[in-house]
């Protein structure tokens, strides 16, 4: 590989919550290990690769130019996302008056919510569901509406239709959050089943707003199809949010943007997000999307992804050898969902107590309960792969 994804990076001190924010397990946070244990960050959706060498080139590079004042976005930066897209998802037809930027998706969805609906609508997610939209959605008045994946017979996440249209009517629903691909599920929608999800919301006139923030992970050459790319309705009544932060493990920069096609849609969510004065990109930011979005930055990618793959591979083999313990072999993303409850139920032990014993030998998973789905815990693979192996090393010697 051209690449180093193989060192274990020292992150304590290095402003990084994974290693560092640890707490007692009561909260968002896993607790921290018991003496003699070193953690392992598997929880936060970040990872312990440092960014792309185009990235941090692209910083330097700019920092050498010492002046930092108020400036506007340049024709490179979006340039870079058209052609990243253009290049990447198969999207021809994005142009710059279609892109707005936003401090982080989260907020996006935030700003399309409150263009789309009431305060104290019905909106529809899926679940597991991310706690992200759980908490904004929440926090901004709107009430979550939870149609469950199910697994079919292969062990694969599908969305169901009957129950998703049945809350759609009986809940008067108008808008969906929709994760593509799925956090924490792992799931890359296939054509099909975004056609037919597209199918259900333009038959009920229901707004998608799309977190695609996930679209560049793809594992063992699964392709991501854009949710705005699957017929004229989806093109025109869906917002969808992307940033480089996940791929790139930019979270810190803050930076994300938005694509909405429809004049109508696009011209409030813009007038939405600008209401704060606040809801701007820095420079620094805006160089890194730069750097990130270039034929280094891609063959950096097509790097990381065989490496998470290979971590996914491991964890889901090791995980769904435990009697009693079942885990989807995830698509995309970094994140697998590992079904404990038979497990629990089998040792007498409580949905909530179970993540604990991970916490206790420093395998800091995170708790299902976040994810709507207790008696689970979510692991993010995004470290070298050694670590991956020490982790389920660890589990086969304290835990199963």
């Amino acid at each position: 590989m051209q690449f180093d994804f193989t060192t274990i990076p020292d992150r304590h001190g290095h402003d990084a919550i994974a290693v560092d924010g640890l707490g007692d397990g009561t909260g968002f946070s896993p607790a921290a290990p018991k003496e003699g244990f070193g953690s392992i960050p598997l929880w936060v959706a970040d990872m312990s690769f440092a960014t792309a060498p185009s990235v941090t080139r692209a910083i330097h590079e700019r920092v050498n130019h010492p002046f930092f004042g108020y400036y506007e976005a340049s024709d490179a930066y979006y340039q870079a996302i058209i052609e990243w897209h253009r290049t990447r998802k198969g999207i021809d037809d994005l142009r710059p008056e279609h892109i707005s930027y936003e401090n982080g998706v989260l907020g996006g969805v935030v700003s399309a919510l409150n263009v789309l609906c009431s305060r104290g609508d019905n909106v529809l997610v899926h679940s597991p569901t991310y706690v992200g939209f759980t908490a904004v959605a929440e926090a901004n008045g709107y009430h979550l509406i939870h149609s469950p994946l199910v697994l079919d017979e292969a062990g694969v996440w599908r969305m169901d239709l009957e129950d998703m249209e049945r809350r759609i009517v009986n809940d008067h629903i108008h808008a969906v959050i929709f994760c593509s691909p799925h956090n924490p599920c792992g799931r890359v929608w296939e054509r099909a089943e975004l056609e037919q999800a597209m199918e259900l919301f333009e038959r009920h006139q229901v707004w998608v707003i799309s977190d695609e923030i996930w679209s560049d992970l793809l594992l063992d050459g699964h392709t991501h199809i854009p949710t705005q790319s699957v017929s004229p309705w989806a093109h025109d009544h869906t917002v969808a949010f992307y940033a480089p932060s996940k791929t790139f493990n930019l979270a810190g920069l803050i930076g994300s943007y938005g694509i909405a096609y429809d004049p109508w849609l696009r011209d409030r969510i813009n007038k939405e997000q600008s209401l704060t004065h606040y809801n701007a990109q820095n420079v620094l930011s805006m160089h890194a999307l730069i750097g990130a979005y270039s034929e280094e930055g891609a063959a950096w990618t097509d790097e990381l992804c065989q490496v998470l793959s290979a971590n996914a591979s491991l964890a889901h083999e090791r995980l769904n050898g435990y009697p009693g313990v079942s885990c989807a072999r995830p698509e995309g993303t970094y994140v697998l969902l590992a079904d404990c409850r038979q497990w629990c139920d089998e040792h007498g032990v409580s949905y909530a107590d179970f993540p604990r014993l991970g916490w206790d030998v420093g395998v800091t998973w995170h708790d299902g309960r976040l994810f709507a789905c207790p008696g689970f815990v979510r692991i993010a693979v995004s470290v070298p792969h050694v670590q991956v192996e020490e982790a389920l090393d660890r589990l086969d010697r304290h835990v199963f």
